[in-house]
């Protein structure tokens, strides 16, 4: 078993910056990729950013050249940079880790981000 916990959501103006953490415990040995997706109100979640074991990086267009998703192996933990922020950015945010066997998927409870224009 895995647990994902988001932190760093909140109100920012457009323009601003947010940093996003997310902490991963358990069996982190099998843990692949981790990701981070979104969901505004109304709207399907989606792919923001996704990292690999390996550090192979893919990002939505819509948030590339703003956002950098990064990993600290030493402390299990996974960050979404969030530059140049948009008022279409507003959503909750989710972070995901898969398993090794991409069988499982584990999810965090969200963090809200807030972009007022």
């Amino acid at each position: 078993q895995v647990q994902v916990v988001e932190s760093g959501g909140g109100l920012v103006q457009a323009g601003g910056s947010l940093r996003l953490s997310c902490a991963a415990s358990g069996s982190i040995f099998s843990i692949n990729a981790m990701g981070w997706y979104r969901q505004a109100p109304g709207n399907q979640r989606e792919l923001v950013a996704v990292i690999s074991k390996g550090g192979s990086t893919n990002y939505a267009d819509s948030v590339k050249g703003r956002f950098t998703i990064s990993r600290d192996d030493a402390k299990n933990t996974v960050y979404l940079q969030m530059n140049n922020l948009k008022p279409e950015d507003t959503a909750v945010y989710y972070c995901n880790a898969v398993s090794l066997t991409g069988r499982y998927n584990y999810w965090g409870q969200g963090t809200q981000v807030t972009v007022s224009s």
